[in-house]
């Protein structure tokens, strides 16, 4: 996601987002631990997702 989508969402829907995309970053992860990913840069990509999004709530929250 991008900044600018993530800034349009509400703080209870972006709460709700990294939940999911920390469920999703995890399950990825395992995946990855029995067989390799065809894609291992989504890991890369869903960790600094989250950052973002963990980032502009806590702008929020101040």
């Amino acid at each position: 996601m991008k900044p600018k989508e993530i800034r349009e969402l509400s703080v209870k829907e972006l709460e709700e987002r990294i939940e999911t995309t920390e469920a999703q970053l995890q399950k990825l992860r395992m995946n990855h631990a029995v067989s390799p990913l065809d894609n291992p840069m989504k890991l890369k990509e869903m960790r600094k997702t989250i950052a973002r999004m963990k980032t502009i709530l806590s702008e929020r929250t101040k």
